[in-house]
């Protein structure tokens, strides 16, 4: 059963909405926010990423960025630039995109900014599929404790429920509270406020009937937002269990509707090989079929687009080179590690080998084709993007997703809600 919450969000006033928001603070490096921030003194980034405050090339993980950060929360709240909400409520955001997965088809996404249990996530009902590094971990705890409050929300999945998708389809029908199109990804963002009573007991119920909650993405904020609130209780002799600190904010979108794109490798070289000895060396575990110079992405799981040498490649995994029954070795990015990458190019460790690279679907192939053609890069691998129900099933069996397996699109904006710990 999962418990959420409404909360009273802090947000920007209608004016200041699109002068506030901004892309995740995990998304960008710290000159590209000083870049965007620019002059707008009442950008989120000043709160996100406040080493842009500082000269150029002070650390994200300096003592004062962290002070920096609670000074300009406080500043957004003293010039109004951020109202905390009189009443607990809940918030629909919606997303619009183009993307390569829908053959760029407008798409419209729906979530609900929801308060999630800490004690859900320590419990395993709010459910995982990626590692967590310490020191990320600490860094958000860090930002968290400062600032007493989740500036930024996790990215959750749910399962499909009619109930839910009719009352904000009936919301969605409504003027939106907020409605803009991003400057940098040029997708279109709507928010609206749920106040009604009924309708707030209404996503409430819904929820505690699901057994399980889905990270899809900030694995590092879910750890850290419940490790804050476990601290907390600790340090409350008078702790009740239902202390705004208990709960983090999360955004929770129906899993049909969430867009997963491919997540590519480049590489610098073939291991010593010649590129046709590296072609023949595939046959062993897969079928080439040369696509000519025109870029090919793969059709289904178990199939690769390889770009060697100016030319286009199908890579089709053979029966029997995969354990149609393990939920990780069935996985499209372990067949392409062990078979491709570990096997024939000796690159053994993603997250630390030198001599590749990924390169997010939103990107395109061109990206890959560039990469290579300049001589950076010797080839590319573009494979067929993960499902929604294979995160599901690994998260559900325990199981870890292997790194740089999932790029989930579009990216949330921060800054159209916050949540208060107290």
């Amino acid at each position: 059963m999962a418990i959420i919450k409404p909360f009273r969000g802090i947000r920007p006033p209608k004016q200041f909405v699109e002068e506030v928001e901004s892309r995740p603070y995990d998304v960008l490096d710290s000159e590209e926010a000083r870049a965007e921030a620019g002059d707008n003194e009442k950008s989120l980034y000043h709160i996100i990423k406040p080493e842009i405050n500082f000269e150029p090339g002070t650390s994200e993980y300096d003592p004062r960025v962290y002070e920096e950060a609670a000074r300009q929360f406080q500043k957004f709240q003293d010039k109004g630039w951020l109202v905390q909400d009189e009443k607990e409520q809940y918030y629909i955001y919606a997303q619009t995109s183009c993307l390569p997965a829908n053959n760029y088809q407008e798409k419209t996404q729906y979530g609900l900014v929801i308060g999630a249990y800490s004690g859900d996530y320590q419990k395993g009902v709010i459910k995982k599929h990626e590692l967590t590094r310490a020191d990320k971990e600490e860094d958000r705890m860090k930002h968290v404790r400062v600032n007493n409050a989740n500036i930024e929300p996790v990215f959750f999945a749910y399962p499909d429920n009619e109930v839910l998708m009719a009352l904000i389809s009936r919301y969605a029908s409504t003027q939106p509270e907020y409605d803009f199109v991003a400057p940098i990804d040029g997708f279109r963002h709507q928010l609206w406020v749920v106040s009604d009573d009924k309708d707030i007991a209404t996503i409430t119920a819904e929820f505690a009937k699901m057994p399980s909650l889905y990270i899809a993405d900030g694995h590092h904020r879910s750890a850290a937002a419940a490790l804050v609130g476990t601290e907390k209780a600790k340090q409350n002799p008078n702790h009740r269990g239902d202390e705004e600190y208990n709960y983090f904010m999360a955004v929770a979108f129906p899993a049909s509707q969430l867009t997963i794109l491919d997540y590519n490798r480049v590489v610098k070289d073939l291991n010593g090989m010649t590129a046709d000895q590296f072609l023949k060396a595939l046959e062993k575990d897969f079928t080439v079929e040369c696509k000519g110079a025109d870029e090919y992405r793969a059709q289904q799981l178990h199939e690769f687009s390889l770009y060697l040498e100016g030319k286009w490649y199908s890579l089709k995994a053979k029966p029997g080179t995969y354990d149609e029954n393990d939920p990780i070795g069935v996985l499209d990015v372990s067949i392409s590690s062990k078979l491709i990458l570990d096997q024939l190019l000796g690159i053994k460790d993603l997250r630390r080998d030198k001599r590749i690279d990924f390169v997010g679907g939103l990107r395109g192939l061109g990206e890959l084709k560039r990469r290579v053609d300049s001589g950076e890069m010797k080839m590319a691998l573009a494979l067929y993007p993960v499902t929604m129900k294979q995160i599901m099933d690994i998260a559900d069996t325990g199981n870890i997703m292997p790194p740089k397996a999932t790029w989930f699109e579009p990216k949330l904006r921060s800054g159209l809600v916050i949540h208060k710990l107290n």
